[in-house]
């Protein structure tokens, strides 16, 4: 065996190493079809919801509550914003159901498992932020902040991304950051709440997914 043959083989030794360890210590079964499906489900949910804005806001207004911007009206406010939430838990249920799916189907053509030590840790870091937000945004639904549940989804989705992403592809930082960013902007621009969350939950997964896809499954 020569030099040249030798140092081949130990090279590919060593790459051979680095997946296992890689494979153990990361979730890489994460498929970029699964960030397309839920932005799909984020943009059909916010088409359906921005029809509903506009029936609603469209009828004759009767009286305003006190800071109501906008002018809502009292009567049906209550009843809309259940609604409004109704649709948001519909869109999350969608679009976990294609994402584990998509998943699930990567994870079987490369003979791995989708729930291991890597995909648990990853679970648990994802939902500390995500339970966190989850009860902020009820604190606000709760004291008529229906304005800054947009920008506070974003962000805490945001800060669940980049938590998670010790323990799977690293790009999905990047994500997380994006979110994050957007939600802050639109803290400043509180009532274009809905295409703020259209843009973050629906644009920006779909390319994510799409990018995630040419990069490490097209093949």
């Amino acid at each position: 065996m020569t030099d040249q043959s030798h140092t081949e083989q130990s090279l590919e030794t060593l790459q051979d190493i680095k997946r296992m360890m890689e494979r153990s210590s990361r979730f890489i079964s994460l498929s970029g079809l699964s960030g397309v499906s839920a932005g799909v489900c984020a943009l059909i949910g916010a088409w359906i919801a921005h029809g509903w804005i506009e029936s609603y806001l469209s009828e004759a207004p009767v009286e305003t509550y006190k800071g109501a911007a906008g002018g809502f009206r009292t009567g049906s406010w209550s009843s809309f914003e259940i609604k409004l939430v109704l649709l948001a838990l519909a869109v999350l249920v969608a679009a976990l159901a294609t994402s584990t799916w998509f998943t699930w189907r990567k994870a079987r053509k490369s003979s791995l498992p989708i729930w291991d030590h890597a995909s648990k840790r990853l679970a648990i870091n994802m939902i500390i932020p995500l339970a966190a937000g989850g009860f902020f945004v009820v604190g606000l639904l709760t004291h008529k902040g229906w304005e800054y549940v947009a920008p506070s989804c974003l962000i805490f989705y945001g800060l669940a991304l980049v938590n998670a992403s010790k323990y799977t592809l690293t790009d999905i930082r990047y994500l997380g950051l994006l979110e994050i960013a957007l939600g802050c902007i639109n803290m400043y621009y509180p009532h274009e709440g809905l295409y703020f969350w259209t843009a973050g939950f629906g644009i920006l997964h779909i390319i994510y997914g799409l990018i995630m896809w040419w990069k490490y499954e097209r093949s």
